[in-house]
């Protein structure tokens, strides 16, 4: 199936840990330009001057209209891609190059070869967009978007934590950071306004799913899906920090679904409230609770 030539914006995470991270990003510049597209690459020293010029790159007009966003990195840039690209009509694809990967994980891009990853958006070019959900975010500080997983309870500590690390690089970092949140451990009180309906649950885990992992390959919602129109609740009741340790390998491939302690439901709407807790969405910082959760069906069109 050939592909005809298209106008990308790629998007270069500089600190991309997929392989020879100096070298990934002007592979796909040359891989795609080989290919005949015309590439627009972008790369910034800090995260938040990357998002303006990918911004400013998907609103140009006229002969510089953009066709596809294409980004390497992790699920941080999956994060910009859902933010620049939501509702637009622009579809975006992933060469992941990050340490978690989740997103390309749940729509089953290759995360090992450069290669790979190259020939799965080649075909995806070719073959066109398809359009999954998206879940948005109404916060103290205004509205994000996100593609995976929204955490908001112990998970949500580690990734604070997590993001704080510069070391070790990979999955790894993930479960370093878990380790060591885990003594402080303790279920806490959260109001949930589900659909319409209220109520106040004690949790130790909590989290709002698109995609079906978050942390690296933890499959919190394993049957999970990016493009039935609903989000997934996923909460973990109080527990000890010895059947945490039980339940925490069973996450890896999703067999802890049938413990008495997690429940997970499929919703459109959540509203979430604890005190200090701070929510991340696709490994990003969103901020302090209460926000409120809703699924946007079809808000995204995605290379995969």
């Amino acid at each position: 199936m050939t592909t005809s030539p298209k106008r990308i914006v790629l998007a270069i995470n500089p600190s991309a840990s997929f392989g020879s991270r100096s070298a990934t990003g002007p592979r796909v510049v040359e891989a795609l330009l080989a290919e005949g597209h015309d590439v627009v690459a972008l790369t910034e020293l800090d995260f938040a001057a990357l998002t303006a010029s990918v911004r400013q790159a998907l609103d140009a007009g006229g002969p510089a209209e953009a066709d596809a966003l294409v980004v390497v990195g992790g699920d941080g840039m999956v994060s910009l891609a859902v933010n620049a690209t939501a509702e637009t009509g622009i579809p975006f694809g992933i060469i992941p190059s990050g340490t978690g990967n989740d997103m390309a994980r749940g729509l089953g891009i290759p995360l090992d070869s450069l290669d790979d990853a190259l020939a799965f958006l080649r075909s995806a070019l070719a073959a066109g967009a398809r359009t999954i959900d998206a879940g948005r975010v109404h916060h103290a500080d205004g509205t994000t978007w996100f593609g995976g997983v929204l955490s908001a309870g112990f998970d949500a500590l580690v990734n604070e934590r997590a993001n704080r690390m510069s070391r070790p690089r990979g999955a790894s970092r993930y479960v370093i950071a878990l380790l060591a949140e885990l003594v402080t451990l303790r279920a806490r009180s959260y109001e949930l306004t589900v659909d319409g309906v209220s109520s106040t649950v004690s949790a130790s885990l909590i989290a709002v799913a698109n995609n079906r992992s978050l942390g690296g390959g933890m499959m919190v919602t394993p049957d999970a899906l990016i493009d039935d129109g609903y989000l997934d609740l996923f909460r973990v009741g109080a527990l000890s920090r010895v059947r945490f340790l039980r339940l925490f390998p069973k996450v890896f491939s999703g067999s802890h679904t049938g413990l008495d302690i997690v429940d997970i439901s499929r919703v459109s709407r959540v509203r979430i409230d604890a005190d200090d807790v701070i929510a991340y969405a696709d490994g990003e910082r969103i901020g302090p609770l209460p926000v409120e959760v809703e699924v946007v069906a079809g808000a995204l069109r995605i290379l995969a």
